[in-house]
This record gives C-alpha cells, sequence and structure tokens, in this order.
C-alpha cells in the first residue's frame, strides 16, 4: 500500500508510535502497516475489536455508548481511537467501524458507510464518516486506504 511508507517516514521523523483499533477491516490496517520491513520501530500493537464486547473489554468503549449510539457511530469510532491511545500508550491511533455487508445496513447506516476516527496525543480526536461503494472486499480496502491518508494528513509535513 503506497501510503504505508510514508506514514512510515512521518513517524519515524518524530519517533512517534501507532496503534490501531479496528471492527470492519479486522486487521488489514495493522497488517498493511506491518507488510513493510522496519515497521517495528513506528507500530505498536493493532486492537482487533469486532463484537460490542470486545470494544468495551479491549479498549474501555462504554457499552452505553454503544447501546445509545449504535457500533458503527462518530462517538464510538472517537472511543475506540482515544481507547488504543490510552491502552497502548502511543502517540497515534487510528480507528475504524462500519458495515462492509453485504448484509447489516440499513436506511440510515447502508452498506459501506463507515466511520473513521484519528487520535493524536495532545490534539483533539478528529472523525470522518466516509460511505464506501462496491463489495466486502472493497470496502473494507477503502476503507483501509482512507484510514491511512487520514494518519498522513493529520500527521501533516515531517518535522
Amino acid at each position: 500500500m503506497d501510503a504505508v511508507p510514508r506514514l512510515a517516514d512521518l513517524l519515524m521523523a518524530r519517533r512517534w508510535t501507532l496503534a490501531t483499533a479496528e471492527s470492519c477491516t479486522g486487521g488489514l490496517i495493522a497488517a498493511a502497516c506491518t507488510d513493510v520491513a522496519g515497521s517495528s520501530a513506528w507500530f505498536d500493537r493493532g486492537f482487533v475489536t469486532y463484537s460490542n464486547q470486545a470494544k468495551t473489554d479491549m479498549l474501555g468503549v462504554d457499552a452505553g455508548l454503544i447501546d445509545t449510539h449504535g457500533a458503527v457511530s462518530e462517538a464510538v469510532a472517537r472511543a475506540m481511537a482515544e481507547g488504543a491511545l490510552q491502552r497502548a500508550g502511543v502517540d497515534v491511533a487510528v480507528a475504524v467501524t462500519g458495515i462492509a455487508g453485504p448484509g447489516g445496513g440499513s436506511p440510515s447506516k447502508p452498506v459501506g458507510t463507515v466511520w473513521l476516527a484519528w487520535a493524536v496525543r495532545g490534539h483533539a480526536t478528529s472523525a470522518q464518516c466516509i460511505v464506501f461503494s462496491g463489495e466486502r472486499a472493497q470496502v473494507r480496502q477503502q476503507t483501509c486506504e482512507a484510514a491511512l491518508n487520514g494518519l498522513i494528513a493529520r500527521l501533516g509535513p515531517c518535522p
């Protein structure tokens, strides 16, 4: 994935580490990061929190937040990113939660709906909803790319 070497350069220039918190991608973002040789210098860990219980147990996402907003929501994506940042003790974290399909969609949250969130230590967490098109594999791949490109955008140019 083209974004990973650029992300690696930005993180290494800052001596920062990254954690991922993934639901609908099931570890694809972490896998893309660790496909690059030397990623142990900047990639700390990936949380695959596919179930709601895993989001609560591993990331500390409040079960009431999930009940109120649903697992695929801005509030939950933000809580996942912030939980990964805190629990891993890293400098930056990305979280994704969505509906990859083919089932599971609704009129308010159609298949392809994904919430992404980015947490950078010392900064406000940001989030974005994107509705991707395509089959399940395409939605998951597009989510991975958007997550990585979002990290690059939030890190800005090398110091």
